[in-house]
């Protein structure tokens, strides 16, 4: 009888750094799991397309470029460049999936 050799397929999880950071940093800051757990993964890591739009709170930890995916204006329920980064998030699903799972980092924004 012959062995057949099975390839298992490793999840594939979108990660979606957070407010003013990338793909980059966050890639950086996963990178201290413990490799049993990274190696069970394939992660891909985005930057959104929208440049940072002020000073982030990893600036001196961590080198540019920054971004985030979205802003607020003084009304906090009004997003700036929300439905763009939807737009963005679905064209690179739609073109690297499909995907198992998403990690999102914080997306808070500050006025």
């Amino acid at each position: 009888m012959a062995s057949e050799s099975k390839t298992e397929r490793k999840p594939k999880i979108l990660c979606l750094h957070g407010f003013r950071t990338s793909g980059a940093i966050l890639r950086k800051q996963v990178q201290r799991w413990p490799t049993s757990v990274l190696h069970q993964f394939h992660l891909h890591f985005i930057d959104d397309s929208i440049p940072s739009k002020g000073k982030s709170d990893v600036e001196g930890i961590y080198d540019p470029p920054y971004f985030e995916w979205f802003g607020t204006s003084e009304d906090p329920t009004n997003y700036e460049n929300l439905e763009s980064s939807i737009e963005f998030i679905e064209s690179y699903m739609l073109e690297h999936g499909p995907f198992d799972g998403l990690l999102g980092f914080s997306q808070v924004t500050k006025r």
